[in-house]
């Protein structure tokens, strides 16, 4: 009788937690949001998260405050965001940065695979090297030909967004295909990186696709080249890495929302379905490939396991490069 009666207690005792689940993302949310971005203002990670908030806000009948928490590649954002309380209002956005740190971070603070969960992966954008438009390279075997081997005489240096990020493994990747030996400079996010290209602080850089094209489309930059495995619609005239003696490199980066472990099923299921049919939307849809991004929208399962890949990827990329932050 004494086990019946537990069983009893325990069966509606999680009928009572699913029903509880189900309430919090009917009722979700009931005040403001905070979408954390883990880069500085101007970037494309940046540019993305303020073009959703303002589509979220319209979704959900909230506030999104956008809050930039950069440093460390994206780890400082991510570590705050593992640390918040598990209810839907503190919300990280992220690249595919968030999957290399493991690589290269010995501490990185938090544990991508225990402390946050997939929302939804919203976009993809190429990363494109670039240089000052007034820069001696008009190409990339150009800029490699000129600074390589014995003929180097005052290293090239190249700017990324951060330790760690997918313009770091970019140029690091280039690096170990061609035997060249750029110096490395990295930045505090994309925006700052772009500011470093037009006052001639670096010799080239690689930056996303997405916050260079305005200033390319200006005459304010070059791109030499796109590092996905096709050319951008964007930018039909610039060749790809693959394309310029480098078959088979590529290295695209992804942007999605993430939420802390624990997070209700039903919340994490509501910011899911609320955000994929924002990305359904026409009119957003055209502005962001207007800015260079391959719009999608997963399931949060999808997202969960596309992180799940890239840092095993990205893990044996960064090893075999001897990649390493303390």
């Amino acid at each position: 009788m004494a086990a019946f009666l537990w069983a009893a207690a325990l069966i509606a005792g999680t009928a009572r937690a699913g029903t509880a689940d189900a309430d919090a993302g009917d009722a979700y949310p009931t005040r403001p949001i905070v979408l954390v971005v883990t880069f500085p203002p101007g970037g494309g990670t940046d540019m993305l998260a303020r073009r959703l908030a303002v589509h979220m806000e319209g979704a959900l009948g909230q506030p999104v405050v956008v809050e930039n928490r950069a440093g460390a590649s994206g780890n400082i954002g991510a570590q705050m965001v593992a640390r918040s309380k598990p209810d839907g209002y503190t919300l990280l956005m992220v690249n595919s940065s968030y999957a290399i740190n493991p690589g290269v971070y010995r501490n990185l603070g938090f544990s991508p695979q225990k402390d946050l969960v997939g929302v939804i992966n919203i976009a993809f954008v190429p990363s494109v090297l670039a240089t000052a438009a007034d820069s001696p390279w008009k190409s990339l075997p150009q800029a490699l030909e000129a600074h390589i081997g014995e003929r180097q005489e005052t290293p090239l240096s190249y700017a990324s967004c951060g330790n760690g990020t997918p313009q770091h493994l970019a140029g690091e990747q280039l690096m170990g295909r061609t035997g060249a030996a750029w110096l490395h400079v990295p930045y505090r996010g994309c925006g700052p990186a772009l500011t470093g290209l037009l006052a001639h602080t670096v010799d080239v850089g690689f930056v996303t696709a997405s916050g260079a094209l305005p200033l390319i489309q200006a005459g304010a930059l070059r791109a030499l080249a796109v590092t996905s495995p096709r050319r951008s619609p964007l930018l039909p005239d610039v060749p790809t890495v693959a394309e310029q003696g480098l078959p088979g490199y590529e290295l695209d980066q992804w942007h999605g929302i993430l939420a802390p472990a624990d997070t209700p099923p039903a919340v994490i299921e509501r910011l899911n379905s609320a955000v994929a049919a924002i990305m359904s939307k026409p009119r957003l849809v055209a502005d962001l490939r207007a800015l260079g991004y391959d719009t999608t929208a997963s399931t949060s399962q999808e997202f969960q396991s596309l992180i799940q890949r890239d840092i095993a990827r990205f893990g044996r990329l960064t090893m075999k490069m001897g990649l390493e932050v303390n």
